[in-house]
């Protein structure tokens, strides 16, 4: 029988002696990814193309009590990602967690879109995460457990018609598949693969990015329920989730972010 204290915040909702590897991690929902393990205790690897807002976001966990690292990573490095997953799992003494968030969006008609824009969002958008997660796994099963968790995005699960994207859409869209499929493949070997789709936030990807364009801004509001983008904060309780023992039981799923986007 489960017991009172088995229920503690502290029992579900910790990742102390954990270690998490974070792509993408000196901005944005990387950043919020990386010091919220932190702050539930794990070691974190925080990974950027930019080592200076690496160092920064490293510079922030330490600050406030946190461990971590800052490297350097290029994901569309196939080389360097394999090895930088291998660095951090070395530098820690294992590997726990990885979040697959780096991302990049090429936004414009598809009748103008170039050969070298499709393969580039194709590449770190979609193909990261598989040869990352492939990475990954093996320092994994050396502790006979793993969590996954993929950055999908609201576009993977349904069209955008406020402005075309149709490389980020359908790496987005493969991203949920691919969380599908490596869940079932790795279960009974102790991994979890889950992703999040966050809608609009307020971060140098989204919202600030469409300053220029209070009218584009103004139609996402309105077409979202709860009336507003997200704040980088409001994806933290979704990425706690999924990284900790609260949802054990939880894989293969796709968790939407959304102010209610997809519901409607």
């Amino acid at each position: 029988m489960t017991t009172y204290h088995e229920l503690s915040i502290d029992k579900l909702f910790r990742l102390d002696g954990e270690v998490a590897l974070v792509t993408g991690g000196g901005d944005g929902f990387g950043r919020i990814a990386s010091m919220t393990y932190a702050n539930a205790g794990a070691s974190v690897a925080v990974t950027d193309i930019d080592k200076t807002k690496a160092d920064a976001v490293v510079a922030e966990i330490i600050d406030g009590g946190g461990h971590a690292v800052a490297l350097e990573l290029d994901v569309s490095d196939r080389t360097a990602l394999k090895s930088t997953i291998d660095e951090a799992a070395s530098v820690f003494g294992g590997l726990h967690i990885l979040v697959n968030n780096a991302g990049i969006t090429r936004r414009g008609p598809t009748l103008d879109m170039t050969d070298d824009d499709w393969d580039s969002v194709i590449e770190i958008n979609q193909t990261a995460v598989v040869l990352g997660s492939k990475a990954a796994v093996p320092h994994m099963l050396v502790h006979g457990d793993g969590k996954i968790i993929n950055l999908a995005s609201i576009v993977g699960l349904v069209g955008n018609r406020h402005f075309a994207h149709i490389g980020y859409q359908a790496a987005k869209g493969a991203i949920v598949n691919i969380t599908r499929g490596l869940a079932v493949e790795w279960a009974d070997q102790g991994i979890r693969v889950n992703a999040v789709a966050p809608t609009f936030f307020r971060t140098n990807f989204g919202a600030a990015r469409m300053q220029s364009n209070p009218d584009l801004l103004a139609a996402i509001e309105a077409d979202t329920p709860i009336g507003r983008f997200g704040e980088p904060w409001e994806l933290a309780g979704g990425l706690l989730y999924l990284a900790t023992r609260a949802s054990s039981m939880v894989t293969g799923v796709t968790l939407p972010i959304d102010g209610g986007w997809t519901a409607v």
